[in-house]
C-alpha cells in the first residue's frame, strides 16, 4: 500500500456506500437518520481521490444493512453509489444502485398545502425526475434538498 492511498479500517458487519459524488457523505448519514445518538460504528472519508468521479465520499456503517427503500432514495443524491454489505470483514454482496421511477412514503413533500402535510393517511409518493423528484399529488419539485425531506 503506496502512502497515497486511504486507510480506513475494515468493518467487521455493517454496509460501505461507496462512490458517492464529493460533498454528499453528511447527506447520506442525514437520508440513514445517523446522527450519532444510535451508537453506530460510522466512517467517513470525503473528497477522496476517485478514477471514476475524480473526487468521492465513502460511508461505512457498522452493523447495519440497508432497506431497499433507504437505497433508492440514496440514488437520488447519490447515482454513482455502490452498496457493499460486509459480514465477518468480507464483502459478501455489492450492488450499483439504480434509481427506481417512484420514491413511496419516505419523502415529505416540500408543499405545505399539499394533500400529504394535512394529517389525511394519504403515504407521499413522488415520481422520480431528470432534476429530482416530483410529487404526484400537488407536482411539487424537490430537487437538491432531497436528504433534508427525509420522513422516517
Amino acid at each position: 500500500m503506496s502512502e497515497h492511498e486511504l486507510r480506513v479500517s475494515k468493518i467487521r458487519n455493517g454496509t460501505v456506500i461507496d462512490h458517492v459524488e464529493g460533498g454528499q457523505a453528511l447527506n447520506v448519514l442525514a437520508i440513514l437518520g445517523i446522527d450519532g445518538s444510535e451508537g453506530l460504528g460510522v466512517s467517513i472519508g470525503m473528497n477522496v481521490p476517485s478514477d471514476r468521479l475524480g473526487r468521492k465520499d465513502v460511508v461505512k456503517v457498522e452493523d447495519r444493512e440497508l432497506s431497499q427503500s433507504e437505497v433508492d432514495v440514496l440514488s437520488l443524491i447519490a447515482p454513482e453509489a455502490t452498496i457493499n454489505i460486509i459480514r465477518e470483514f468480507e464483502v459478501v454482496e455489492k450492488n450499483r444502485v439504480t434509481r427506481p421511477e417512484t420514491v413511496v412514503g419516505v419523502l415529505s413533500c416540500p408543499n405545505r398545502n399539499c394533500i400529504t402535510n394535512a394529517d389525511e393517511p394519504v403515504e407521499t409518493r413522488f415520481d422520480v425526475i431528470d432534476s429530482g423528484v416530483r410529487c404526484d399529488y400537488c407536482s411539487a419539485v424537490l430537487r437538491s434538498d432531497i436528504a433534508a425531506h427525509i420522513d422516517v
